[in-house]
């Protein structure tokens, strides 16, 4: 093979050896070209003597897929349910037998050990069980459990899809959150928000397919991580903007232009990128940016309107809670995430505050009342906010933490993460209202009656889109990827939670 590569280099018998290369060497070459031109020339020609050797080419190769490159509406794989997610993270893991599962045994078997044990995974977390210190009631026609600790979601439980029985693969809070996201518990996987947005693009050019909102004071834990596209173009991560001073960063010049000199530097800019990216095709962050800064220009007109919540009715922002210190912040993320929705966007993600402030390892009643607090009053208007408008059968709102929380104490007054069981809600989309899903054990410990895995959460969420989670896929390292790692997970989409028939072909 080496000789059939060399000889392509051998010139003809009646020919000048020095006249073959002379013009080669007249050129004006960088030292990256001088290298293509050899060793990587090499190399290539290698491949192609390989390629006409029918033996080694791979019978069952993966099929071509298509592979995006930007934003436009794309079709769906059957008529979608819903066009819109909004992702409410709760990051720390609330607490299941706290807030929406509670247990009557914990009261009873106060101080005792749990009688099979549990997993310790943190120091001064000891097997006494811990009876919940927050007062439940059922509310709406449905009958949901609720504890004291949300009094305004109590007002729309029949709005909401209740799954009790979740369960993921890890303990700690960033291996959650990726598992969460990604359906890994390792980073390197597109978020589902990158995917969705991927598949579908978005209904509006002048506005990212996917957003991201979180407190202006600070991150969550794992940061950007969270709204990452891994191997996908740079174009589907997520976009921060904030619902404090300038809500989209570095939009807008930091100072006035004479008329026509902005619009002929992106042209000239636009010019330059373009002939960079003929070099070197197949670069996706180049791409991205080239994308990003045609976006950023339609944005300009378009953008400052949609995050203006100055344009809110009076009545709107008291609803969301903006007249209020304490629910102001988190409250203006969940309104300016329905501006966006309304405005066409495919999925906008909502945090926390910074941290992870639904992780009590002590003084849960005390830590509770901080948290709890200052997020239900957002989600529950959000809720109201977009039935009222007719966006709620079009809308996906997911409300979720990374994993729930142990039936028995850590240092006395708080619980310790467990993998095994939590709760999630749902509302919008076509996900059955009123409806109180699988069930745990009489401890909270583990989830025992109809189980839902991330995995297949993420498969529901893609097939109320209109998505087939195994026909979402991108070629990575010789294999096919999708949102739900299906060929690991198995994933399913669970038919129980919808309204809609499942898509089965």
């Amino acid at each position: 093979m080496i000789a059939n590569c060399l000889s392509a280099f051998t010139p003809p018998a009646d020919s000048n050896p020095r006249c073959a290369f002379a013009g080669i060497f007249e050129m004006q070459l960088t030292r990256r070209q001088i290298l293509e031109l050899s060793g990587f020339g090499l190399g290539q020609l290698a491949v192609a003597d390989l390629l006409k050797r029918p033996h080694l080419l791979a019978d069952n190769a993966p099929p071509r897929v298509p592979v995006f490159g930007d934003l436009k509406t794309r079709s769906s794989h059957f008529p979608p349910r819903a066009k819109a997610v909004i992702q409410l993270i709760q990051n720390g893991g609330p607490s299941q037998m706290d807030l929406f599962d509670p247990k009557p045994m914990l009261s009873r078997m106060a101080g005792k050990p749990h009688p099979d044990g549990v997993e310790i995974h943190q120091p001064n977390n000891v097997n006494k069980l811990l009876p919940s210190p927050l007062k439940f009631r059922k509310y709406g026609e449905c009958g949901m459990d609720v504890s004291a600790a949300l009094p305004h979601l109590t007002s729309i439980v029949d709005d909401l899809c209740f799954v009790r029985s979740m369960h993921t693969e890890h303990n700690n809070h960033l291996e959650g959150l990726n598992m969460l996201l990604t359906c890994n518990i390792f980073p390197g996987r597109p978020v589902m928000g990158a995917w969705i947005s991927y598949a579908l693009g978005t209904e509006n050019q002048n506005l990212p397919a996917y957003v991201v909102l979180r407190d202006p004071d600070g991150y969550t834990i794992g940061a950007t991580q969270l709204w990452a596209n891994a191997y996908l173009p740079a174009l589907f991560q997520g976009v921060e903007f904030s619902t404090r001073g300038v809500p989209i960063h570095h939009l807008n010049p930091p100072g006035p232009a004479l008329a026509g000199v902005q619009g002929a530097n992106l042209k000239f800019l636009q010019k330059l990128n373009a002939e960079h990216l003929q070099k070197r095709p197949g670069e996706t962050e180049l791409e991205a940016r080239i994308e990003n800064f045609e976006l950023a220009a339609r944005m300009q007109l378009e953008a400052p309107d949609v995050v203006d919540l100055s344009n809110e009715t009076k009545a709107t922002k008291r609803a969301y809670g903006l007249d209020n210190p304490a629910t102001a912040k988190y409250g203006a993320r969940c309104l300016m995430a329905r501006r966006l929705v309304e405005a066409g966007v495919r999925f906008v993600q909502v945090t926390t505050s910074p941290g992870q402030p639904w992780d009590h390892h002590s003084n849960i009643q005390e830590e509770m009342s901080k948290i709890a607090p200052a997020t239900d009053q957002g989600a529950t208007a959000l809720i109201r906010d977009l039935k009222a408008r007719g966006l709620l059968d079009s809308t996906i709102v997911m409300w979720a933490g990374e994993f729930g929380r142990l039936p028995t104490t850590q240092n006395g007054t708080g619980r310790d993460h467990n993998r095994n069981a939590f709760t999630i809600w749902f509302a919008g989309g076509g996900f059955k209202p009123g409806l109180i899903y699988g069930e745990t054990d009489e401890f909270g410990y583990k989830s025992v009656v109809d189980r839902v895995s991330v995995p297949n959460m993420i498969a529901t969420v893609c097939h109320q889109m209109g998505l087939d989670h195994r026909r979402i896929q991108f070629p990575h390292r010789g294999r096919l990827e999708t949102p739900s790692d299906v060929t690991v997970t198995g994933a399913k989409p669970v038919g129980d939670l919808l309204t809609n028939p499942l898509y089965t072909s």
